[in-house]
C-alpha cells in the first residue's frame, strides 16, 4: 500500500499537480504546507501525532508543542478546526504551528469520518459532528500535560469557523474565540454559494431524503461535491473561492486525505442548520478575520453582526486577500497570527 501511494505521488510530480514542498513522502508527518516541521528538535517546536476516541469513534490528531516545552509549566492551549474538505496536515496545520511558535500548545484534528480519523460512511458532513469534534479538542487538550485547563481558546478556519462558533455557544471552556475566513456551511448548503440556489431549495432537500432512504436500504453511498477536476475545469471555475479552493486541495496542498466530497444525505442535516442560530450564546471575547477581497467575507459580516453579546468583539480585514489566500500566503498568514496572538495574549491571562 505504502509502495502504491508513493507511486502515486511521483506520477502527480511528474505532471506537475503538486511540487516537491507539498509531496507528503518527503515530510515524515504528512504536512504540506509551507515551512512545516521535518523532525522534532530538542528546544523548538515540536509535533506529536496522537489519537484518541471521542463517541466511539478513533480521531486522528497533531498536537504541537512550543519551544523549550516543559510539561511541568502551565500553558494556554489553542484548538485549530479545519476547513470544509480540509485535514490536519493542511492549514489547520500552518496556523497550530505558528501558534505554537508564540508559545501555546495547540491541536488540530481530522473531523470524524473524514481524514485519518475513523467513521463510517466516509465523508459523512453533518454539523452535529463537526461541532462535537471541537468539543472532543477540547475534551482532550484540556487533560494534555502542561495545558492550563482555564486559558484554553479556539480558531475555527472556513467551515471550522462556522462549526467553531456553534461550539462556542455552549462550550464555555473555550475562553477567547477566533474565525479566519468564517464560512456558514449550512447557509451555503441551503441557499448556495451568495445565495444563487434559493429557488431549488426543495429540490435537493429532496435529493438529500432520497439518498438517505437508500443507504438505509444497504444501497450505495451517494456523494456530492467535486472528486477530481481538470486544469481546463479549474480555469474556468468563476468564484475566486472555489478556482482557487480547487487549485490548493488538488494542486498546490494536495493531501490524500483531502477531498471535496460529502454524503448526499449530509444536506439532510447541513441545509437545516446555521452558525448563526443561537449566536447570542456567545459571551465570549470574539476576533474575526477575514479578507478584504473574499468572496465569502458577506458570511463574516452576518455573523460578526449578530454576535451581539460576544466581549471585545473585533472585525480585522487583511486588506487584498482572497478567501483562500488566508490559508497559505505569508504576508497574510503573518497578519492573521500576529492579530490572534495579540487576541488570545488579551483574552487567555
Amino acid at each position: 500500500m505504502k509502495q502504491i501511494k508513493y507511486i502515486i505521488v511521483a506520477m502527480f510530480m511528474a505532471t506537475g499537480l503538486i511540487t516537491e514542498a507539498q509531496d507528503k513522502s518527503k515530510n515524515p508527518f504528512g504536512l504540506v504546507y509551507g515551512d512545516a516541521i521535518k523532525e522534532n528538535v530538542k528546544g523548538k517546536v515540536n509535533i506529536h501525532p496522537v489519537s484518541y476516541k471521542l463517541n466511539g469513534i478513533a480521531i486522528a490528531a497533531n498536537v504541537y508543542t512550543p519551544a523549550n516545552y516543559d510539561p511541568s509549566k502551565r500553558y494556554p492551549a489553542i484548538i485549530v478546526a479545519h476547513p470544509n474538505g480540509g485535514v490536519k496536515e493542511q492549514t489547520a496545520g500552518l496556523y497550530a504551528q505558528r501558534l505554537a511558535e508564540a508559545g501555546y500548545i495547540t491541536i488540530a484534528a481530522d473531523a470524524a469520518y473524514q481524514g485519518a480519523s475513523g467513521g463510517e460512511p466516509r465523508h459523512t458532513d453533518k454539523p452535529q459532528f463537526r461541532t462535537e469534534d471541537i468539543h472532543g479538542m477540547a475534551d482532550y487538550i484540556a487533560g494534555y500535560a502542561g495545558v492550563d485547563p482555564g486559558r484554553v481558546g479556539a480558531l475555527g478556519i472556513c467551515g471550522g469557523g462556522g462549526y467553531t462558533l456553534k461550539a462556542a455557544q455552549s462550550d464555555k471552556r473555550l475562553k477567547a474565540v477566533a474565525t479566519l475566513s468564517m464560512f456558514n456551511s449550512g447557509e451555503v448548503r441551503r441557499n448556495g454559494f451568495q445565495n444563487s440556489q434559493q429557488n431549488t431549495i426543495e429540490q435537493r432537500l429532496k435529493q438529500a431524503s432520497d439518498a438517505r432512504a437508500q443507504e438505509a436500504a444497504g444501497g450505495e453511498i451517494k456523494y456530492s461535491g467535486v472528486a477530481s477536476i481538470t486544469d481546463e475545469e479549474i480555469a474556468k471555475t468563476p468564484t475566486d473561492l472555489y478556482r482557487q479552493g480547487f487549485e490548493y486541495y488538488y494542486r498546490t496542498h494536495a493531501h490524500p486525505n483531502s477531498t471535496f466530497l460529502y454524503t448526499t444525505s449530509s444536506l439532510m442535516d447541513l441545509m437545516t442548520w446555521d452558525a448563526t442560530d443561537g449566536i447570542e450564546l456567545i459571551d465570549q471575547p470574539l476576533l474575526m478575520i477575514a479578507g478584504s477581497k473574499a468572496d465569502t467575507k458577506y458570511m463574516t459580516d452576518e455573523a460578526f453582526s449578530k454576535a451581539k453579546n460576544a466581549k471585545n468583539k473585533a472585525l480585522f480585514l487583511l486588506e487584498g486577500a482572497t478567501h483562500i489566500e488566508t490559508y497559505w500566503k505569508k504576508e497574510y498568514v503573518t497578519k492573521a497570527v500576529n492579530k490572534l496572538v495579540e487576541f488570545y495574549h488579551q483574552n487567555l491571562q
